[in-house]
């Protein structure tokens, strides 16, 4: 009996070994902070919050950087890592807070707007914790991080998500989805907090326009575009053929559906004067018939699978032996942004929008991403963010 009490003992304590080694890794994921350094155009950061004070005090807050021009004019809100597992727009967010230069209008950045799910991660299916892009000063090391928000912080998940206010049936792990649960409101679950502080950044300061920056897989046939509901389709469709014509690029149009509810493109626009677009860059590394999830893959975006799929024209989007970079990723997202802006500037002028200092795509897919990343060992302590 002593002896067989002992075999226990010594296995659970074996066990609790292995499970805090392997704690040890994903704590100091979550605590890894990523460095931002406000560039010359940041006027102010706030937390999100300051909004929906129901989020004051969660792992959901998250900063609000504020770019004014010093000319008044149009406003915008970029939103990147909705999803954090589709980097590309997170990484788009950032090169406008580290470069843009306001000179008429306002921008406002969320670059981790579902913060939670970006201290996350889906070890069961194999993700890196970290990727590393390289700069002129070194590598830039960003948390790879999870599609929906940490279920501890959201707990409990329903049985079935209703939506606010439509009351349309949802998946219950689409209540941690903030792009499920627009336009929120102020005393829901938590990822309808965070939704519903972005919706009152767009209300109360008369945002014109609203940019949501996502990824999809190569063989989901909604991605490479631009999503648009009938409001914003004129600006989106001339920014779609612009970029064509002039940087050498696809990224078509698709209508955003009236009926499935909760989704920022839809919610937007029918809950605020803001025109929403949502834009999706292709990301291999989501494919289901890839290789092993390897930081490797989510950097090039080159998997001999897919490539394969392609020849056999399964593949919604043009795939050879480059892949799909992420250079190439974020540089059509940044691309496309500016493009919406000037379109939208040349229709309402009085709300011009104009921001200087950023590279179109042509600039970061030959320079890399990397090279548009302020060291912020070099820079005034002051101006770096810890997010």
């Amino acid at each position: 009996m002593r002896r067989e009490l002992l075999t226990k003992t010594l296995l659970g304590l074996f066990v609790a070994l292995i499970a805090a080694l392997g704690g040890i890794d994903l704590y100091r994921h979550r605590q890894f902070k990523v460095p931002i350094v406000c560039g010359p155009g940041v006027t102010k950061v706030e937390p999100l919050s300051v909004y929906s004070p129901g989020i004051a005090g969660t792992s959901a807050d998250t900063q609000v950087f504020t770019l004014e021009g010093k000319e008044p004019g149009g406003k915008m809100i970029i939103i990147g890592s909705t999803h954090p597992n589709e980097p590309a727009g997170t990484l788009a967010s950032i090169l406008f807070i580290e470069n843009a230069v306001v000179e008429r209008g306002t921008l406002y950045v969320i670059p981790f707007f579902n913060h939670s799910a970006s201290r996350a991660t889906r070890p069961g299916d194999g993700y890196p914790l970290y990727f590393d892009v390289p700069t002129d000063w070194g590598r830039k090391r960003f948390r790879m991080g999870n599609r929906d928000a940490a279920p501890l912080e959201a707990w409990p998940d329903p049985d079935i998500y209703i939506h606010y206010p439509d009351r349309q049936l949802l998946s219950y792990i689409d209540v941690r989805n903030v792009n499920r649960t627009w336009p929120g409101r102020p005393n829901g679950p938590l990822m309808e907090r965070v939704t519903w502080g972005a919706m009152e950044i767009m209300r109360r300061n008369g945002v014109d326009l609203a940019i949501d920056l996502h990824g999809a897989e190569t063989m989901f046939p909604v991605t490479n575009c631009i999503v648009a509901p009938e409001r914003s389709m004129r600006i989106a469709t001339l920014a779609s053929l612009t970029v064509k014509a002039r940087e050498g690029f696809e990224c078509h149009v698709e209508s955003s559906p009236s009926g499935f509810r909760g989704l920022s493109h839809r919610e937007i626009g029918d809950y605020a004067e803001t025109l929403p677009f949502l834009i999706e860059a292709p990301i291999p590394f989501l494919d289901q018939p890839t290789g092993p999830k390897t930081e490797k893959l989510l950097l090039d975006g080159k998997d001999p699978f897919l490539l394969s799929l392609s020849k056999k024209k399964k593949l919604f989007v043009p795939y050879d032996e480059d892949g799909w970079p992420l250079d190439k990723r974020v540089g059509q997202q940044v691309s496309v942004m500016l493009e919406i802006l000037r379109q939208h500037s040349k229709k309402t002028p009085e709300r011009t929008i104009q921001v200087a200092g950023v590279p179109r795509y042509a600039d970061i897919v030959r320079d890399g991403v990397g090279r548009y990343f302020r060291d912020p060992d070099a820079a005034a302590p002051e101006s770096v963010v810890l997010h």
